[in-house]
């Protein structure tokens, strides 16, 4: 089992419209709605890989009620989450269909209070025993300690579990300190969490900081990953044109797919990779296009050398 962390939950809202202008009213050509937030996303790419996964975090009110239930009709997916008594946040993505681009709004989340922080964390220890990987995903909700990411790491690594990283912020640079043995920022991220602009540079800055491994997403340049094992780049062969909303919690599937299959790093990069430009071409997050995945899979340059790092 592959247990992903989702302490901020969310209900994925998705509209579609012709053409977004600012002070402009709009009409919505089409809207969908998915069990959101970044570790669920993992989660039902990770189920659709053909991988048992264990999705916890928090859930609550009406909004709550309705991620629920959107998980519940996803095959190989078992919800674990645990109850709060405020709402379930909601994101909201307004894609233009003229220009492609997209408009993210993200709720702040509910405030968790201390006894569910507790909660949380007991029904976590349990559900790290019996995992084979462990992702820790997204932003923190109201509430929840900001150094809460790094004493989820120390509980994976004390019960032999290793633990991936996919946070931002001063969450991630409190995470990165306790040792993961893999994070997975994009270039601003990975920029705010080193100080430098430079991606191999920053890598190995955040490598010196406490991360095992780091895999860099580079937008449009693929992936940069520097492991104890080697350093490699990959690349889809062209840029995919779409909605990049959850392109990079594909790419943490990938990842954390390879790891428990004991993958060599280039394959683990060639699958994220893949996944990450397929997620590009489908409606919503959490999905991806399985037909251009299929092809890319065997069409992703990786380079590099071993034992660089």
């Amino acid at each position: 089992m592959i247990l992903t962390v989702t302490l901020n939950t969310a209900l994925d809202i998705t509209y579609r419209v012709q053409g977004l202008r600012p002070h402009a009213s709009h009409r919505v050509t089409a809207v969908t709605e998915r069990p959101g937030g970044k570790g669920l996303n993992v989660a039902r790419v990770l189920a659709a890989l053909g991988h048992d996964v264990t999705v916890t975090g928090f859930a609550g009110g009406g909004t709550g009620d309705v991620v629920r239930a959107g998980l519940a009709g996803v095959h190989g997916v078992r919800d674990a989450l645990v109850p709060v008594v405020g709402a379930t946040r909601r994101t909201v993505a307004v894609v233009d269909e003229r220009s492609g681009d997209t408009t993210q709004l993200n709720e702040p989340g509910p405030a968790v209070a201390p006894a569910e922080w507790r909660a949380f964390q007991e029904a976590y220890e349990r559900l790290v025993a019996g995992a084979r990987a462990v992702a820790l995903c997204g932003s923190l909700p109201p509430g929840v300690p900001v150094g809460a990411y790094a004493g989820l790491i120390r509980t994976a690594r004390a019960a032999g579990v290793p633990v991936l990283l996919d946070t931002s912020g001063e969450p991630l640079r409190r995470g990165v300190a306790a040792r993961p043995d893999l994070i997975k920022p994009n270039a601003d991220e990975l920029a705010e969490l080193t100080g430098s602009h430079e991606p191999l540079r920053a890598t190995q800055a955040a490598r010196r900081r406490g991360a095992r491994s780091v895999v860099a997403s580079l937008g449009a340049g693929g992936l940069l990953a520097l492991t104890p094992e080697g350093r490699w780049r990959a690349a889809p062969p062209a840029p995919v044109h779409g909605n990049p909303a959850g392109a990079g919690d594909s790419a943490v599937a990938g990842l954390l797919s390879g790891l428990v299959e004991r993958l060599p790093w280039p394959d683990r990069l060639s699958r994220a990779a893949a996944l990450s430009a397929a997620t590009v071409r489908a409606p919503v997050a959490g999905e991806f296009d399985r037909g251009v995945y299929e092809e890319l899979l065997g069409r992703v340059a990786v380079t590099g050398e071993t034992d660089a790092a």
